[in-house]
């Protein structure tokens, strides 16, 4: 294990730039209209436990935030109260969760090599988690954490008619952070705008150009925040590992 953990730290070291981009420029609809990423989770805002947990992951070299225009000022004002230590910019994204991370992708330094996108609605993803989703990333040309889906999945018509019912064992609920080579998010989200494609992650856009993307062991805590059970949820996580420290 001592070995490895040196052979670790050596790939660590040697390991290429890589840029945190935080598509955060949502309506929140289905939070009542009431922007999510501002609401308060035991004390702190989501948005702000997003962004802290990714500033302490060790691999992380730089973290852009996509966010609306007219949230700017706020969430730039909520970037200078998490204390971050990495450097942080927050930009204008788009109409769509495509666009904001293209542009996002655009802004990264000229050296990243590597794009983990990370969902602002997930405060609480551990650093750990994201640094070893930047080390297979560091492999593959797109990798995400993702969990085996556990209830069985139905398809159906648009009157509720069932149609078919997948195989379980092959159905996977995908997470973020997911980690891209750069050049080919960018060529991929450009070529997905092109064409108008909907996506509802980045993978989508790499899977469309025939890429290759891995799936990896997520962790179940990692949820998103998307309705008001969703904060309740993660206020229960919250509370048992507070007291599990």
């Amino acid at each position: 294990m001592k070995l490895w953990g040196k052979v670790r730290k050596l790939q660590d070291k040697y390991r290429p730039f890589c840029t945190a981009i935080v598509p955060a420029a949502g309506t929140s609809q289905r939070m009542g209209g009431e922007n999510k990423l501002l609401m308060d989770l035991r004390g702190i805002p989501v948005l702000m436990r997003t962004l802290c947990a990714i500033d302490q992951a060790e691999l992380v070299d730089e973290i852009i935030i996509a966010t609306r225009e007219d949230q700017l000022l706020e969430v730039a004002d909520l970037c200078n109260r998490c204390g971050l230590h990495k450097p942080v910019r927050v930009i204008c994204g788009g109409s769509t969760r495509t666009e904001s991370v293209l542009a996002a992708a655009l802004e990264a330094d000229p050296q990243a090599e590597l794009l983990a996108v990370h969902d602002g609605a997930r405060p609480l993803v551990r650093p750990e988690d994201f640094d070893e989703m930047i080390r297979m990333g560091c492999k593959t040309y797109a990798v995400a954490p993702a969990l085996p889906v556990s209830d069985t999945i139905k398809v159906a018509d648009m009157s509720g008619l069932v149609q078919s019912t997948p195989e379980r064992k092959s159905l996977y609920a995908v997470q973020t952070p997911q980690v891209f080579q750069a050049n080919l998010l960018r060529a991929a989200l450009q070529s997905a705008l092109a064409c108008g494609a909907e996506l509802t992650d980045d993978c989508g856009a790499v899977e469309r150009l025939g890429k290759e993307v891995y799936l990896a062991p997520g962790n179940p805590e990692n949820i998103k925040i998307t309705t008001p059970l969703d904060l309740t949820v993660a206020e229960g996580i919250l509370r048992h590992r507070e007291a599990q420290e």
